[in-house]
């Protein structure tokens, strides 16, 4: 996906870890709970690649580029990242009505502070294939053995 295109940002945001304070404001704590509650989704993330991405881009275009998304779920994704501030909404006054979305700056923070799971997933790829094959080694094993 944009693992490559990104790789700059990417970089830039794992360069500058920062480490959480040792004593933590409970307001905080709860703000940061309701936040990976809400976009730690796989269609918050996908959709908010897609409009790092491509800026601009209409709701059926995002559909097509996250893939797999119902329309129902999209509209709710879309909705919630708007409320939340992820996202501004503009909706064109033609006929049909013509919807774009495009990151806010906020948003675009939130799409960099991610980032870092693109280049975990780049650093541990081969290791994680390998431990998943064998888990399921062994579990063929176990039922071979059953």
């Amino acid at each position: 996906m944009a693992i490559k295109q990104n790789k700059e940002k990417r970089a830039k945001a794992h360069s500058a870890k920062k480490h959480p304070p040792e004593v933590v404001d409970p307001k905080i704590e709860a703000l940061v709970r309701e936040i990976i509650e809400r976009v730690a989704d796989k269609w918050t993330m996908l959709v908010l690649e897609v409009l790092e991405e491509h800026g601009v881009v209409r709701f059926t275009r995002i559909g097509e580029l996250v893939g797999g998304i119902s329309q129902k779920m999209l509209t709710k994704t879309l909705r919630q990242m708007e409320h939340d501030g992820l996202v501004r909404r503009t909706v064109h006054p033609v006929i049909p009505p013509r919807v774009e979305y495009e990151l806010t700056k906020l948003g675009s923070s939130l799409s960099m502070a991610f980032c870092g799971v693109w280049i975990w997933a780049e650093q541990h790829h081969d290791e994680i294939a390998r431990s998943r094959n064998t888990f399921a080694s062994k579990a063929a094993t176990k039922s071979a053995q059953a």
